[in-house]
C-alpha cells in the first residue's frame, strides 16, 4: 500500500493565521503544515482539505483517480469546493464497512470524541488506522494483529496510542506517524525527539510512505536518565516520555512525609498529572523492581536524589564518625547494587534525578557530602543509560542518545 500525506497539520494548519506564538513564527519550510489529508493508492482520499489538489501535485500525484472521499472530522470539514472529477465526500457510519472497487476495505471505528476513525485494508492485506484530531478509539476489541501504520494525534492525545498498545493494535513494528500537528507541538528537532521517545515520528507534508517498511520505525530507548534543577521540568519530561505506554509503574521514592502539607501538595500535583491507568509504588527498594521480569510495565523512577537521601540515612552518612567508620563503604555498595540492577534490567526505565553540582557550595560538611555523592550516583547511573537528558528552563538538552 502506498500512502501520501497531502498535509500533516491541525485543521487550521501551521502556522495558524494571525497567531504570534513562537511555534507559528518558526513554522517555515518543511515545518509548515497544511491540514491533514491522506491519499491511499491514488484511489482513496481521507479528508478533503483546502489546497488538496495542489498538495497532491506538489507530491507528484493527481487526484484524478480518486474513487472515494471520506470525512473524519466531527463536522463536514471547512468550506471547500469539491474539485471537478472528485466524488462527493461522505462519512461511513460507525461500525459499518465499505468495500471499494479497487479492492480496499474501509471500516469506520467509534471514537471517544466526535468524529470518525477509519481502518483501511489494502488488496494486499496491509492495514492502516487513521484517527481524526483529539480522538481515540472507544471500546476496542482485542486486535487481530498490529496495524502496519497508524496515523494519529500523538501530541494532542497520547493516551490514544497507549490504548492501541494495550490491546495489541500497535506493536513493535507498527509505524506510528504523528498528524494533526499544530502550534501546541514543539517545532523542528524537539518534535522529532519527543516523538521518537514514544516510538513515533513526524514527516513533512507531501511524504509518500511505503506501508510496512519497518526500518523507519524509531526504536524506543530502554533506559533514560532525566537530570535537571528544581522546577526545571524534569518530571514533566519523564512523564511525557511514557504517556503513550499503558500500565506504567510510577515509583515514588519520596514517601508521604506525614504532616508535611507542602510535600503533600507536591505529591498531589504529580498524581494529577499522571494518566489514570498508571500504577504507583512508594518505595526505595528499586533493585527487585528492576529485576522483575514477570511485570513488563515500564518503570518511571522519581527520583534518584530522594533514593540517595534514604540510602544515606540508612548508613548514617550524615555523621562524620559513622561515615568514616563504614558508612562510606556501605553507601558505595548500595549505589553499586543499584547500578548493576539498571545494567541488567530488561524493563523500560525512565529515571529522574536532580543536578545540584552547579549551584552554591553547601555550607555544611553533610550538605557537601550529599552533593558529591549525588554527582557520583548520577554519573554511574547515566553510564548505563542509552539516553541522558538535561532539562533547563523546560528545554531538553540531549547529553546522550
Amino acid at each position: 500500500m502506498e500512502l501520501t500525506l497531502l498535509g500533516t497539520g491541525a485543521p487550521e494548519g501551521l502556522p495558524r493565521p494571525d497567531c504570534p506564538c513562537a511555534a507559528c513564527a518558526g513554522a517555515l519550510g518543511a515545518d509548515a503544515r497544511g491540514a491533514t489529508a491522506v491519499l491511499i493508492d491514488k484511489v482513496l482520499l481521507l479528508d478533503l482539505t483546502p489546497g488538496a489538489v495542489f498538495a497532491a501535485a506538489r507530491a507528484g500525484h493527481s487526484l484524478a483517480g480518486v474513487r472515494q472521499v471520506l470525512l473524519t472530522h466531527p463536522h463536514d470539514g471547512p468550506a471547500v469546493e469539491v474539485p471537478a472529477g472528485l466524488p462527493q465526500p461522505v462519512r461511513v457510519p460507525d461500525g459499518r464497512e465499505l468495500a471499494l472497487i479497487s479492492g480496499h476495505r474501509v471500516r469506520a471505528l467509534a471514537l471517544d470524541a466526535p468524529g470518525t476513525g477509519y481502518e483501511v485494508t489494502g488488496p494486499d492485506g496491509v492495514r492502516v488506522l487513521y484517527l481524526p484530531p483529539g480522538a481515540a478509539p472507544a471500546g476496542l476489541d482485542p486486535a487481530r494483529a498490529a496495524y502496519e501504520l497508524v496515523l494519529t494525534d500523538v501530541v494532542g492525545r497520547p493516551d490514544a496510542l497507549a490504548r492501541l498498545r494495550a490491546n495489541g493494535a500497535v506493536g513493535p513494528t507498527t509505524d506510528v506517524v504523528a498528524v494533526h500537528l499544530g502550534h501546541d507541538a514543539p517545532p523542528g528537532a524537539e518534535l522529532a525527539r519527543r516523538l521518537a521517545a514514544a516510538g513515533a515520528r513526524a514527516v513533512p507534508d507531501g511524504t509518500t510512505l511505503d506501508v510496512g517498511a519497518y526500518e523507519d520505525v524509531p526504536d524506543v530507548p530502554r533506559r533514560t536518565l532525566v537530570l535537571g534543577g528544581a522546577r526545571s521540568g524534569k518530571s514533566v519530561e519523564a512523564e511525557r516520555r511514557l504517556e503513550t505506554f499503558p500500565d506504567v509503574l510510577y515509583v515514588a521514592t519520596g514517601g508521604t512525609r506525614g504532616g508535611d502539607a507542602e510535600w503533600a501538595q507536591r505529591v498531589g500535583a504529580h498524581r494529577e498529572r499522571r494518566p489514570g491507568s498508571w500504577r504507583t509504588a512508594e518505595t526505595c527498594d528499586l533493585e527487585p523492581l528492576l529485576a522483575d521480569a514477570s511485570d513488563p510495565a515500564p518503570l518511571l523512577i522519581d527520583c534518584l536524589s530522594l533514593w540517595l537521601t534514604y540510602a544515606m540515612d540508612e548508613v548514617g552518612a550524615w555523621d562524620d564518625a559513622e561515615w568514616a567508620g563504614g558508612g562510606e563503604k556501605a553507601l558505595r555498595e548500595k549505589v553499586a547494587g543499584l547500578v548493576a540492577a539498571v545494567r541488567c534490567t530488561r524493563r523500560t526505565v525512565v529515571a529522574v534525578s536532580n543536578e545540584v553540582g552547579s549551584g552554591i557550595v553547601p555550607a555544611t560538611a553533610s550538605g557537601r557530602r550529599y552533593r558529591d555523592e549525588l554527582g557520583r550516583l548520577n554519573a554511574a547511573f547515566a553510564a548505563e543509560c542509552e539516553h541522558v537528558l538535561l532539562i533547563v528552563a523546560g528545554q531538553a538538552l540531549t547529553l546522550r542518545g
